[in-house]
């Protein structure tokens, strides 16, 4: 199965993406944090997202608080699917970060989850990777169903 690299702009982000390997835990994707800005590390940034499919990723999930370029930059270093996280920092409280990750320029998709919206992204990267997975898209119809309570 394929696994979701999950690249943090900052490492004050860690407690707020925390929740994206509980999630992908509970549906036995395997994942990987990294750290690495797009402004402060911007080579390995590169090299993370140009090297993903290699190494067996089939989502790259990108979280980023205030400028947030840190999921459009992924995406322009990669073919994989990459969804952005807004994360909830400085004074404009992720608004700034939700607008930089949503208005990306044609032909660089990003798709984009609400600010701080760990949990979305994560059931988003399961729900791309079971397209081609029988058994996780089992796993999420039943999680869908245990949602109507």
């Amino acid at each position: 199965m394929q696994k979701v690299l999950i690249i943090l702009g900052s490492k004050s982000d860690l407690d707020i993406c925390k929740p994206i390997t509980n999630v992908l835990n509970d549906f036995g994707v395997q994942s990987e944090f990294h750290v690495s800005s797009a402004h402060r590390n911007p080579d390995n940034t590169a090299k993370l997202a140009k090297d993903a499919e290699t190494n067996g990723f089939g989502v790259i999930i990108a979280c980023a608080g205030m400028a947030a370029h840190l999921p459009g930059v992924v995406a322009s270093h990669s073919t994989l699917p990459v969804i952005g996280v807004p994360i909830n920092s400085g004074a404009l409280a992720g608004i700034d970060a939700l607008y930089s990750i949503a208005q990306m320029p044609p032909g660089v998709p990003v798709a984009c989850v609400a600010v701080n919206g760990v949990k979305n992204a994560a059931l988003l990267a399961i729900q791309i990777i079971a397209l081609s997975n029988p058994e996780l898209k089992e796993k999420y119809r039943l999680y869908k169903e245990s949602l109507k309570g």
